[in-house]
């Protein structure tokens, strides 16, 4: 990774969520706003998740796998995209009234470990399975070559050394075995093998790829096309993505699954668009948010082998990660 984080502090002042560039910026300590040590979010038979619920909106919250429709501890910790992996959680929320974002580094407990001020809107997070490396993908505009569009930045920090990965775009990029540049690489969806192998999607000329990553080489290989927020198995085998129907996002997405060894796609029995990066409930079963609306929706599973039938798993959640004990 990069040494180091980028210095200086950004004072913006956003209209709606116009932004500029992301980086992880200026680091600071701080303390939680509001503890959340009454939550349990160490490694165990829970799941953690974002409410959507009236009473409990944006919070952070966990439910017990053998009754995910039940019971829910609430936290007071708001985010609006969350995960956590052995201990360690990444929270993406708002730092302030000016539609400003941080980071927050997030204990077994939910409590604010630390916090780096980040530009862009939240919308993808992950922690590598040691719980050493946290991820992370915003939107944000400013690109000359996307016409004032939405463009995404994915980043990552070690959270042992500070290092960070500014944005995966530095990376040495291979498409099709040779080596490629272009000014309108994305990548988002970052996915980790280890501490310093992941997945992650990029895009660039109109196409979408899911590429193999290796942070300490700085480098990035295409594997296929049309494959979008990959989110990698337990078992390591196989990767769950939405794949956009057609080949054309604007006609929706399918959630699928691809063998790694075979590069073999299954469609899931979910035939709703989904767009989410799904996570794993455990090696058989898939599971993702669909929304309900601008504001509500609902984590769903489906079977990883193509059968069965998706069902509600937590009504009024998204972003949700499984809690398991390696």
């Amino acid at each position: 990774m990069r040494r180091g984080l980028l210095a200086g502090v950004f004072s913006l002042v956003l209209i709606a969520i116009a932004v500029t560039y992301v980086v992880v910026a200026g680091h600071r300590n701080a303390a939680p706003a509001a503890a959340a040590s009454a939550v349990d979010a160490s490694p165990g038979d829970r799941i953690l998740f974002r409410s959507t619920a009236a009473a409990s909106y944006g919070r952070a919250a966990t439910v017990a796998r053998a009754a995910p429709a039940g019971t829910r501890t609430v936290s007071a910790l708001d985010c609006n995209r969350l995960y956590e992996a052995a201990g360690v959680g990444i929270c993406l929320r708002p730092d302030g009234p000016l539609a400003t974002y941080q980071l927050a580094i997030l204990d077994a407990h939910l409590a604010v470990k630390d916090t780096y001020p980040m530009v862009g809107v939240p919308n993808r997070a992950r922690v590598s399975p040691s719980g050493h490396v946290l991820a992370w993908t915003v939107f944000v505009t400013g690109d000359s070559y996307n016409g004032g569009k939405f463009s995404t930045r994915a980043g990552m920090l070690d959270v042992a050394t500070g290092q960070t990965v500014d944005t995966l775009e530095r990376f040495a990029v291979t498409r099709d075995g040779k080596p490629y540049q272009a000014v309108d690489l994305n990548f988002w969806g970052v996915t980790f093998v280890d501490d310093d192998h992941f997945y992650a999607t990029m895009s660039t000329a109109g196409k979408r790829y899911l590429v193999a990553g290796d942070i300490a080489a700085q480098t990035v290989r295409t594997l296929a096309e049309n494959v979008e927020c990959p989110s990698l198995s337990p078992d390591g085998t196989r990767i769950a993505f939405k794949e956009a129907v057609g080949g054309n996002p604007n006609h929706g997405w399918r959630l699928s699954v691809l063998d790694l060894a075979t590069m073999r796609r299954t469609h899931l029995a979910e035939t709703r668009s989904v767009d989410d990066q799904a996570a794993w409930y455990d090696n058989g079963t898939v599971m993702y948010a669909v929304r309900r609306g601008t504001r509500n929706s609902d984590v769903w599973s489906v079977p990883a082998d193509g059968g069965g039938q998706p069902a509600i798993l937590i009504p009024d959640a998204e972003s949700p990660a499984a809690l398991w004990s390696n």
